[in-house]
């Protein structure tokens, strides 16, 4: 049985009460995970206090104490770590900022996901921000780019993740890119 089959046929139990699940399906998701956050805190300044371990952690914990969940598949989970991993990330930024008064943002490379002409850094503040304007307006697009950014989905998995066609989400994508670029070049 792949991965990927695996994951789902784990929350799918843990949805039908097996709590005991748990213990297999964190070793199965564990490694991707790990590898998503890495990703987004790889950018992050050498002093930076959250460790992708940390970050992982936390997600995996608020994920498994969702109770109103109704887990569909591996994208779903993972899009919904995908929000998790922003939120931590968003709350660590604000604290920072705030016990700074103002100074010393926390930056991430702005990589692959989500690219424009130049490479530059996002203040997640500032994205977080982006994304809860965008969200008003065009609910979708902003759950793409968190799905890819946050997430590291790839186009097929985000289009299962909202139940959408590939075509669809690369669509959205490259509006939401425009507009994303648009909104922080301000």
């Amino acid at each position: 049985m792949s991965a990927q089959a695996d994951v789902t046929r784990l929350l799918h139990e843990y949805r039908n009460g097996n709590k005991s699940v748990l213990d297999d399906l964190f070793p199965v998701v564990y490694g991707e995970l790990r590898k998503l956050a890495a990703s987004k805190l790889n950018a992050e300044r050498d002093d930076h206090t959250l460790q992708a371990t940390a970050l992982v952690h936390e997600a995996y914990l608020r994920l498994i104490n969702q109770h109103s969940v109704d887990w569909q598949n591996r994208a779903h989970f993972f899009g919904l770590a995908a929000e998790m991993m922003r939120r931590i990330l968003v709350n660590h930024a604000l604290e920072r900022k705030r016990l700074k008064r103002g100074g010393g943002e926390t930056r991430i490379a702005l990589d692959e996901a989500v690219t424009f002409a130049e490479e530059r850094e996002i203040d997640l503040v500032e994205l977080d921000e982006a994304l809860n304007e965008l969200v008003n307006f065009a609910p979708r697009q902003s759950k793409i780019i968190e799905l890819k950014f946050f997430g590291g989905l790839t186009n097929e998995e985000s289009a299962e993740a909202l139940g959408v066609s590939p075509e669809t989400v690369k669509r959205d994508w490259r509006v939401a890119k425009l507009w994303l670029q648009n909104r922080l070049s301000k």
